[in-house]
């Protein structure tokens, strides 16, 4: 019998706060009751949990916060009981976390030229670590499963994910000692808009050549997964068929590498989200009107792709369904611009929860439009990640 996708959901469901309640049990080859622990033998790489707390167990057992999209924000703070009681599958993020290295600039230097920056400082970032804690400030549980080295800058993503910080859920983090945390020198220029160069570090290293069963139970129970190209291909291939099998929608975000995208990947998962560049990156198109975007999109459409999530920038966003009229979203404006990093991840985060949340696509692409239009107005990425009274006041606001 073909199950229906709420029927799928409410199983997913269902296994995962049975997880939650008993606990996984845990092989001894994996050993994760120990400190340290070896993915992968040959390589000998010593991996590390973040909360290597043997009393607890893999799923932290907090109860959920609410789940509303009313814009009412009074509402946020009276559906409790009922936000536990729903027992909500997770939003799960495997992808990237960065230290973003911020240098404020007037304008981007020339070949072979020096400049000096105005300020500069180090905040937590990262696509995958982004979108994990724009999950968890919307009020939705959002686990993060990434790597992160042994050293100052893990030190710097852990506290500002976890519960110090966003309360993102960190029990598939692991950190190593071979290889440093990913980092990224991100130029922010006067007018908000950024360029970003970044070193992968223990994002594209300190992976296993094989994902184990443990660290695919989580996925496996989401009610959405979120994935980036900022790790390995092969992760996310992995990650990518596991969920499918489980009927676990997959959002995609084209962000990081700028390789083409494996067929094998592209088959597994349920929407592509590209920005403009990336889409013409993706299919050496030219995406300057929404006529020539219509016809990159119905590229992707013919590599099997059969939902593309666009973000415009200050052109707003587009949701097309092959075979159905794009939707589109305009932007809601910020009052001002100082920092576009991150706007992107929020959107696609947002829109994810709003989509397991069970909204309509228009309401999604509304939400995460208040999203990112909050986002911009901060600066730093996860710094900059609204909370989800703020976003329904906003939409209140411009209805």
């Amino acid at each position: 019998m073909e199950w229906s996708r709420s029927q799928k959901l409410l199983h997913r469901s269902q296994n995962f706060w049975r997880m939650m309640m008993k606990g996984i049990s845990l092989s001894q080859s994996t050993n994760f009751n120990h400190t340290n622990i070896g993915f992968n033998r040959t390589n000998k790489i010593q991996i590390n949990t973040l909360n290597p707390n043997p009393t607890h167990s893999r799923f932290p057992r907090r109860p959920l916060r609410v789940l509303s999209l009313s814009v009412d924000p009074s509402a946020a703070n009276r559906n409790v009981k009922s936000a536990v009681e729903s027992h909500a599958p997770p939003l799960v993020v495997v992808g990237s976390a960065n230290a973003d290295i911020y240098v404020e600039i007037e304008r981007l230097p020339k070949e072979g030229e020096t400049i000096s920056a105005k300020t500069g400082q180090t905040l937590a970032g990262g696509k995958g670590a982004n979108q994990a804690a724009c999950g968890a400030k919307l009020m939705y549980p959002t686990y993060f499963v990434g790597r992160l080295g042994e050293d100052a800058h893990g030190k710097l993503i852990a506290e500002a994910l976890g519960d110090g910080g966003c309360g993102v859920h960190l029990d598939y983090v692991r950190s190593v000692d071979d290889e440093p945390t990913g980092h990224a020198v991100v130029m922010l220029q006067s007018d908000g808009q950024n360029s970003i160069i970044i070193v992968g570090g223990a994002n594209m290293k300190a992976w296993p050549e094989k994902m184990s069963d443990d660290d695919l139970e989580i996925v496996r129970n989401a009610g959405i997964l979120l994935l980036q190209r900022e790790i390995p291909d092969s992760i996310n291939i992995q990650v990518a068929k596991a969920v499918k099998k489980a009927g676990v929608p997959v959002i995609l975000d084209v962000g990081g590498m700028d390789t083409p995208i494996p067929n094998e990947l592209l088959d597994s998962i349920d929407i592509l989200s590209p920005n403009e560049t990336e889409l013409s990156r993706l299919t050496g198109m030219p995406t300057e009107s929404f006529e020539q975007i219509c016809q990159a999109v119905a590229k992707c459409h013919k590599l099997g792709v059969k939902q593309v999530l666009v973000k415009l920038g200050s052109k707003g966003s587009a949701l097309f369904i092959e075979g159905e009229k794009p939707i589109q979203q305009s932007i809601i404006p910020a009052a001002q611009v100082v920092d576009t990093t991150g706007a992107g991840d929020t959107f696609t985060a947002a829109f994810a929860v709003a989509m397991v949340e069970g909204k309509s696509h228009e309401e999604c692409l509304r939400f995460a439009a208040a999203a990112a239009s909050l986002c911009v107005q901060v600066k730093g990425a996860i710094p900059s990640m609204p909370d989800r009274t703020s976003v329904l006041k906003l939409l209140k606001s411009s209805i």
